[in-house]
C-alpha cells in the first residue's frame, strides 16, 4: 500500500506539509486547479519557492490573501487578522465545494480533531467553537490541500516519528501561550514528544491536527517500507537545525503494529436513512471498516448490529460518534486477534471512457484480486450515458492486458 512517514525533527506545520508533498510530488498546478473548488477560492493564491534551510534544498508554501486587488502575505508563526469562522461554517464550506468525497472526509477529519480540542481549552462544544488561527484562509488552505495531497498520491498510511514541538511562548488571539499551545497539548496527548534546543513554535495546531487525525506513531521507518523518493517541506524560522519537515514517500508491506477492536451495537429503533450518514462519519474519523448486519431481536424485531472495526488509537472518537449519532445506549467491544492484509496499490487505467482507479492485491507475491474503483466507473458512465457495467469491464480488460493476465 502505499505510505508516508514523516521525520518531525523540526516539528511540522500545514505549509510544511504542503511543501513536502509537492517536493515529493504532487504538481503545484494540480494542487491549485483543486483548492479552486472551495467556494473561497477568491480570498487567495498559492505561492511556492524553493528555498535553502541549512544547505537542505526544501519547498516554501505560503497562502498570499487576496482583497480588493492587494495581496496581503499570511505566515504560519505569526499573528492572523482574519475573519473567524466556526466549524460549522467550515464544515458548510467544505461539504458545498465541488471537491471529491474523500477529500472532503479527511479535511472534515482533519478539522474536527482540531476543533474538539480547542473546544475542550475552550469550553464548548466543538461544533460552536469560533477558530483563530486555524479558522483563517491560509489554514483551511492548508488543511484541504493536505486532504488533496494525500488523495493525489493514493496515501493509506501516515506513519509520524516522535515530534519536537519547541518551547518558549507563541504569541495569538488570546495573548501570550506557553509551547506547546493549550490546544496543541490536547491533540498530542499519548504521543511521543520532545522540546529540543528551539525556543520557537514547531508544532502548529494545523500540524498538530494532521498527526492526530492521520499519524500512526513510528520510531523509524517502519519494518517493510520502501522508499521511492523524499520531499523536504520547509518552516518559517530560522533554526539552528534545518528547519524542514522530511516526508518519505514509498511502498509499505508490513502489519500496522497497532491494537484492533471490533465495536457492536444492536438496534432496532432507528431510521435507517441515518446510516449512511453515520458509515461517512465512522470512516471519517479513521474506522477501518463499518458494517451492518440483519438480526432479529427479542419479540422478533427485526433489526441491524452495527459493526466498527477500529485501532486503539481511533477507538474513542468511534465510540463517541455512535452514542451521539444513534440510539444504541450500549456497546460491545471485542479485541481482534490477529488481522492480514494483502499487499495493495491502485493502478491507474486509460480507457475509452477516462481513467479508472483499479485496486490491485497481491498474496505471498501473487495477484489475488483487481478491481475498478466503483465511484470512477459511476462517474464515467454517467458522462458516457453507457451502462456501468461496461465500464467496469472496459477497465479490466485494459488492467488485465497490462499484467499479462
Amino acid at each position: 500500500m502505499r505510505a508516508l512517514y514523516l521525520d518531525c525533527f523540526a516539528g511540522i506545520s500545514g505549509n510544511m506539509f504542503l511543501g513536502a508533498m509537492l517536493q515529493a510530488g504532487v504538481p503545484v498546478a494540480y494542487l491549485e486547479k483543486e483548492l479552486k473548488k472551495l467556494p473561497m477560492a477568491d480570498e487567495f493564491a498559492l505561492d511556492v519557492k524553493e528555498t535553502q534551510r541549512k544547505g537542505i534544498h526544501s519547498l516554501y508554501v505560503e497562502v498570499n490573501l487576496l482583497a480588493h486587488g492587494e495581496k496581503h502575505h499570511e505566515h504560519h508563526d505569526g499573528e492572523h487578522h482574519h475573519a473567524h469562522r466556526s466549524m460549522k461554517d467550515i464544515r458548510e464550506l467544505i461539504e458545498k465545494s465541488s471537491l471529491n468525497m474523500a477529500v472532503k472526509q479527511q479535511a472534515l477529519a482533519i478539522f474536527m480533531e482540531i476543533a474538539q480540542a480547542e473546544g475542550k481549552v475552550h469550553g464548548k462544544p466543538a461544533e460552536e467553537v469560533s477558530f483563530h488561527e486555524v479558522g483563517a484562509v491560509d489554514s483551511i488552505v492548508d488543511i484541504v490541500g493536505a486532504a488533496i495531497c494525500l488523495d493525489y498520491l493514493e496515501i493509506e498510511r501516515v506513519f509520524v516519528s516522535q515530534l519536537t514541538v519547541g518551547s518558549g511562548f507563541v504569541k495569538c488571539a488570546h495573548g501570550l501561550l506557553p509551547v506547546p499551545a493549550p490546544a496543541v497539548a490536547e491533540l498530542l496527548i499519548g504521543w511521543q514528544t520532545e522540546r529540543g534546543t528551539e525556543q520557537k513554535e514547531l508544532v502548529t495546531p494545523t500540524g498538530a491536527g494532521i498527526v492526530r487525525a492521520l499519524g500512526i506513531y513510528s520510531e523509524s521507518l517502519p519494518k517493510g517500507f520502501v522508499t521511492e523518493c523524499i520531499g523536504y517541506g520547509a518552516g518559517s524560522h530560522e533554526l539552528s537545525i534545518p528547519n524542514v519537515l522530511r516526508a518519505y514517500l514509498g511502498e509499505y508491506n508490513g502489519a500496522v503494529d497497532s491494537k484492533l477492536s471490533i465495536i457492536e451495537a444492536n438496534i432496532d429503533d432507528m431510521n435507517p436513512q441515518i446510516y449512511g450518514y453515520l458509515y461517512e462519519k465512522l470512516l471519517a474519523a479513521g474506522a477501518l471498516d463499518v458494517w451492518t448486519t440483519s438480526i432479529f431481536m427479542k419479540k422478533n424485531r427485526p433489526a441491524q448490529k452495527l459493526s466498527v472495526l477500529t485501532a486503539e488509537e481511533k477507538k474513542s472518537a468511534c465510540i463517541g460518534i455512535i452514542f451521539a449519532e444513534t440510539t444504541s445506549i450500549g456497546l460491545r467491544i471485542m479485541p481482534v486477534g490477529e488481522r492480514l492484509e494483502a499487499a495493495r496499490h491502485i493502478a491507474k487505467v486509460e480507457t475509452k471512457y477516462g481513467v479508472v482507479n483499479c485496486k490491485v492485491s497481491a498474496w505471498n507475491g501473487k495477484l489475488c484480486s483487481v478491481s475498478p474503483e466503483y465511484e470512477d466507473c459511476r462517474k464515467l458512465a454517467a458522462e458516457k450515458q453507457v451502462p456501468l457495467k461496461v465500464v467496469q469491464q472496459e477497465a479490466l480488460r485494459v488492467l488485465n492486458e497490462r499484467l499479462g493476465v
